[in-house]
């Protein structure tokens, strides 16, 4: 079982000390903790693509890049690359450059990403939002297969009549994954491609989600894919510390802050700590704790699913970055060894 971390780089105002946050700072911060997570023993690092003030993160590639000397073995991923409003020619090439620079540690997360600022941005119509996806991803994946693509077109991409895509990745093939919610189309759509998944679970009970992985697995292997050999990652909101109090403690009042945030533009309801601590016990969605309670939360919920990736958004945000780097150093020696020997 792989374990690591994902962000989107959070830039504003701390909300317990009031210090502030802006993007030159945040990105310098990424590239120490990235440099961390690979130092402590972490097997991936993924960075989201958002387009928003509240973030530094809008093109992965160059954040992961800034980073790649700092690593030898970690992997580097976007979590997500918003495909649907970008070219999946560049994407291709971004991340087949990362690939270069990593001796082969490059991967692509895609999806259609949790915010929709993109697409005005670059030009593409909300009302196309799933055949962009699609079409741009079957390109993607295409630009994969070979040195030499011939592509026809379709509605949303152009002809490429037999150009070369350079430079190759030092992979045989980049990792693309394909990022899902709780959409059971897009879950089976995953399976039938024959792509690795990865499913982000932010609430409710992560139980109620295991029927999409098996839902995954058996579209694979209708379309005579071998689910055996295809990766599936579950990805959570999350922190740890040396106790369950100071892991709460830290992360509620800056995750609280986001997720009420987003809520006021979507209309949910306010979160409060009470819902917090009820979704850190064993049933709920916030993997939030000691490492011993880390540990057993995720072999119980691995159970359940089957994975063979966790990735934890720690860094949601505006908190102390001590506290952070302390909590990515906690993860790669007490919580990482202690999964790898159940594993094995």
């Amino acid at each position: 079982m792989e374990l690591g971390l994902y962000t989107f780089g959070d830039v504003g105002t701390d909300p317990v000390s009031g210090a502030r946050v802006d993007p030159a700072l945040r990105l310098r911060q990424l590239v120490e903790e990235i440099a961390l997570a690979d130092e402590v023993g972490l097997d991936v690092f993924g960075l989201g693509e958002h387009h928003r003030p509240d973030y530094a993160v809008s093109a992965p590639a160059v954040a992961l890049a800034a980073a790649a000397g700092r690593t030898s073995r970690i992997r580097l991923s976007s979590a997500v690359t918003v495909l649907s409003s970008d070219d999946p020619v560049r994407v291709f090439q971004q991340f087949a450059t990362l690939d270069n620079l990593t001796d082969g540690r490059a991967e692509i997360i895609a999806g259609r990403g949790s915010f929709i600022e993109s697409f005005p941005l670059f030009g593409h119509d909300l009302d196309d939002y799933e055949d962009l996806f699609e079409e741009k991803l079957q390109l993607l994946m295409a630009l994969n297969d070979g040195e030499v693509i011939r592509w026809p077109g379709s509605e949303h991409t152009h002809e490429i009549p037999g150009r070369g895509v350079y430079p190759r990745p030092v992979q045989d093939r980049l990792p693309i994954w394909r990022a899902v919610g709780g959409s059971s189309q897009s879950v089976a759509r995953a399976g039938a491609l024959g792509l690795p998944m990865a499913l982000a679970i932010i609430g409710g009970e992560p139980a109620r989600f295991a029927p999409l992985f098996q839902l995954y697995r058996k579209s694979a292997a209708q379309m005579g894919h071998d689910p055996k050999t295809l990766k599936t990652s579950l990805n959570v909101h999350g922190f740890v510390a040396e106790t369950s109090q100071q892991a709460a403690d830290i992360f509620y009042p800056a995750q609280a802050e986001v997720m009420n945030r987003i809520g006021r533009e979507r209309g949910w309801g306010p979160t409060s700590r009470a819902q917090f601590d009820a979704a850190r016990g064993p049933n709920g969605a916030q993997f939030v704790g000691s490492p011993a309670e880390m540990v057993d939360k995720i072999l119980a919920t691995h159970e359940l699913f089957g994975f063979d990736r966790m990735l934890i958004q720690m860094a949601i945000g505006v908190y102390d970055h001590a506290q952070l780097m302390k909590a990515i150093e906690i993860l790669g020696t007490k919580v990482a060894p202690e999964l790898r020997r159940a594993a094995a």
